[in-house]
């Protein structure tokens, strides 16, 4: 079995270098030697007689230390060191903000650190316009001609002057026509009707094509809760769905008053009274 072994392994070294393997005598030596001859010491060996010119390259030792490299005018740069922080943190001491979350004191909860700022609720609705308190009822005093009952329109003031028996007048906010609809005189009150229906005339079809032939009673109807027909004409003095237009010059001709306001009037005027528009 050694024999084998060893015949095998000197054909190994033969095929590698048949030179080496022909120097020793395999008789005599024992297997491990042989061993340690063919494949150990003989490897170094053989290659340093492989190529014996080849040289051999080492890294050269500087004598000069390491450069270090900086900018014109900058000071030398010392040993990098660690700042340590200068003290521990107190209990309940807030510790410093990062990406603008914050440390709550210990025992309570930082809600606002993981929540939102809450939403501001928009109303989308359309937000119509208010009602001018200053002209809201008001008793006031008046010293004019006009006698107790009697009905005085001012336009240019946009107030109704209900005149009582004491020399005081119950004052009204009104809407009066607009430019080119204004007029002035004087006319009783020839019929009166709670939530009345609307016909428009036919000279405000012929303005606006859009209005209804008819129009009944109602919270819609633009004659409002109360209307009061002034002589033959085609003015009235009647409430109105649209109070933020008291004190404005919009109308058509009529004389227009809030709903509670023209029902108050319609309570404390009848048929016959005497009205006067200036």
């Amino acid at each position: 079995m050694k024999r084998l072994l060893f015949a095998t392994a000197l054909v190994a070294a033969g095929a590698a270098s048949p030179a080496v393997a022909s120097q020793y005598d395999n008789s005599k030596m024992p297997f491990p030697a042989l061993m340690n001859a063919l494949f150990g010491e003989q490897t170094a060996s053989t290659e340093r007689r492989l190529d014996p010119s080849r040289p051999t390259y080492q890294q050269p030792q500087s004598a000069q230390p390491k450069r270090s490299y900086r900018q014109p005018g900058e000071p030398a740069r010392s040993a990098r060191t660690v700042r340590q922080p200068s003290g521990f943190v107190q209990p309940g001491q807030r510790l410093p903000s990062y990406s603008g979350m914050t440390t709550a004191p210990s025992g309570s909860r930082n809600v606002s650190a993981i929540q939102p700022p809450p939403r501001t609720r928009v109303d989308t609705r359309r937000q119509l316009p208010q009602f001018n308190t200053a002209f809201a009822p008001k008793v006031v005093s008046y010293n004019g001609p006009e006698r107790p009952g009697t009905i005085v329109i001012n336009t240019n003031e946009r107030f109704l002057y209900l005149v009582q028996n004491d020399g005081t007048a119950m004052r009204y906010g009104v809407g009066v026509g607009r430019p080119g609809f204004e007029w002035a005189g004087t006319h009783k009150i020839t019929r009166k009707a709670e939530w009345p229906g609307w016909t428009p005339p036919a000279a405000m079809k012929k303005r606006q094509p859009g209005l209804p032939d008819h129009m009944p009673g109602g919270p819609n109807n633009p004659l409002g809760a109360r209307a009061m027909y002034l002589g033959s004409t085609l003015y009235r003095i009647h409430g109105s769905n649209e109070p933020w237009t008291i004190g404005r010059a919009v109308s058509s001709g009529c004389i227009r008053m809030r709903n509670e306001d023209v029902i108050d009037l319609y309570e404390r005027v009848g048929v016959g009274t005497a009205v006067k528009v200036i």
